[in-house]
């Protein structure tokens, strides 16, 4: 009898422990959101700075560091009209505040929205999304 009332314990103790290992759901049992991008990964080489300046199908700095609440202003001193928007292409819907910056005529600069939550912001010509130039990255701290 003792035999068996130990098997039983370790059979629902094994089973609790893979229960608990395998859980990807909360205690209402739907699926856990996943976690903003962790701006712990900055990208080698970022800056200090809240301008970003596009000469040339490129953009200048291409990575910079923003502390959270603040506004970063892209400057089209290039030759062409470029429509700087939020990673992902098409969507643009990692960082609605780049948003507020879309179509530069030359000559032209606009700033984002206040980028109040830490993470990084990836941007791009939405035009020209392949153009690695044109590419760069925001994050905020």
């Amino acid at each position: 009898m003792r035999s068996s009332i130990a098997g039983g314990f370790a059979v629902a103790c094994g089973l609790a422990m893979l229960l608990g290992a395998c859980g990807s759901s909360n205690s209402s049992g739907s699926a856990t959101a996943p976690s903003p991008v962790s701006p712990t990964t900055t990208p080698p080489g970022a800056v200090n700075a809240t301008t970003i300046t596009i000469t040339n199908n490129v953009t200048t700095p291409k990575d910079i560091i923003v502390a959270r609440g603040s506004q970063v202003t892209f400057v089209n001193n290039d030759s062409r009209a470029h429509d700087m928007e939020s990673d992902p292409h098409p969507e643009h819907t990692d960082c609605p505040e780049l948003a507020q910056v879309g179509f530069l005529n030359p000559g032209q600069s606009r700033q984002s929205g206040n980028l109040n939550t830490a993470r990084i912001c990836g941007y791009h010509d939405h035009n020209l999304a392949d153009v690695a130039g044109l590419q760069g990255s925001i994050t905020v701290q």
